[in-house]
């Protein structure tokens, strides 16, 4: 994942303002208060609600 380290101290999830992390597969950011999985396409996080996917 390309998503430089000084971005991910800066995004929050949109929805709860929470912490966000990268998933263990690499290819979105985790809210786990919300439960949900940003994607990251050619390496930019997709950070709109609509776009996410539930995680369990």
């Amino acid at each position: 994942m390309a998503v430089s380290k000084e971005l991910l101290d800066i995004l929050v999830c949109p929805r709860c303002k929470g912490k966000i992390e990268p998933s263990p597969e690499g290819d979105g950011l985790d809210c786990k208060a919300c439960k949900l999985r940003f994607p990251i396409r050619d390496d930019i996080p997709v950070m709109l609600v609509g776009e996410a996917e539930s995680i369990d």
